[in-house]
């Protein structure tokens, strides 16, 4: 669906993006990560055709952008730094305006599909307030609102859940899982790396505009093969497992062993007072910080 070889960006001495080589697949939910500055907001508007890329190449859905803008654009909705509205309209009014500018369907058509996508971001009530009257995370539902009104393939999101409290933030977790099950492949610039491992299938990792991590995040955080136990008895563990417990902080213990029933036998046979032990994983957080520590020391030897 996105697909980069040697994408770059440079504003003057200032290298943006550096030979970025994106892989988006049909069916990803792929989380885009990176701090801010890192580059991503500038990878966005250059897979959308929105800045020109100083060298390299983008494909979306296949075909070269910005070249192919005019057939590709109809098909993807996007969000890019904060929603575009008249404020002085109310919600459902400007979702009507954006419809008749871009596909042009009937009035009946047009009525019933804005009803629909602001339902589906939790805007229904306000929906005839103007939008001068709505707060970031209202303007945040209706930006995707309006990326959502053509039923797209592919969704471009960046930052998409910016100014939204907890409980909205799940909902636009929910919303995404929702349309990727039914068919959308979503592309989803964020800094929030909870949330990423709670909706994404693949990651990348940009650092200071370099493409430093990209792969299933079922890959990135699988077991560890070691075993993390939680006991008050950590000093029987310890000499019961002699050599064989590589962490020990407190009550928890990170354990060598390859088999964690064979284990939970083993210590409570042995009278070990078990509350917890199941296999060891790496965090999102974890792999992203290896990634651009990796990165910065890369870039230090050079």
């Amino acid at each position: 669906m996105i697909a980069t070889a040697g994408l770059t960006k440079r504003f003057g001495p200032v290298l943006a993006v550096d030979s970025v080589d994106l892989d988006v697949r049909e069916g990803d939910v792929y989380g885009f990560l990176g701090a801010n500055g890192s580059g991503k907001t500038t990878t966005v508007r250059m897979l959308l055709g929105l800045v020109l890329a100083t060298s390299g190449e983008a494909r979306v859905m296949g075909e070269p952008m910005p070249r192919a803008a005019r057939t590709v654009l109809p098909r993807v909705g996007a969000l890019v730094e904060g929603p575009a509205a008249y404020s002085h309209l109310s919600g459902r009014v400007n979702l009507a305006l954006f419809d008749a500018m871009g596909a042009g369907n009937g009035s009946r058509r047009r009525r019933d599909r804005v009803g629909d996508v602001l339902e589906e971001v939790g805007l229904s009530e306000p929906a005839d307030r103007p939008v001068r009257t709505y707060s970031l995370g209202m303007r945040q539902r209706l930006g995707l609102a309006a990326a959502l009104l053509r039923a797209p393939r592919l969704l471009v999101l960046d930052e998409p859940t910016n100014g939204l409290d907890p409980q909205g933030i799940r909902e636009m977790r929910d919303l995404f899982l929702r349309l990727n099950a039914a068919g959308t492949t979503i592309f989803l610039s964020s800094h929030l790396l909870a949330e990423v491992e709670q909706t994404c299938t693949r990651v990348g990792v940009l650092d200071r505009g370099r493409l430093v991590l990209q792969e299933q995040l079922s890959v990135l955080c699988a077991a560890t093969g070691r075993i993390v136990l939680i006991t008050p008895d950590a000093d029987l563990v310890s000499d019961l497992r002699n050599g064989r417990v590589e962490v020990r902080d407190g009550e928890r213990l990170v354990v060598s062993a390859e088999d964690p029933a064979a284990l939970n036998a083993e210590l409570v046979t042995a009278g070990v007072r078990v509350r917890e032990l199941g296999p060891e994983r790496r965090g999102l957080e974890q792999v992203v910080l290896e990634a651009t520590d990796a990165s910065t020391q890369e870039g230090a030897g050079q």
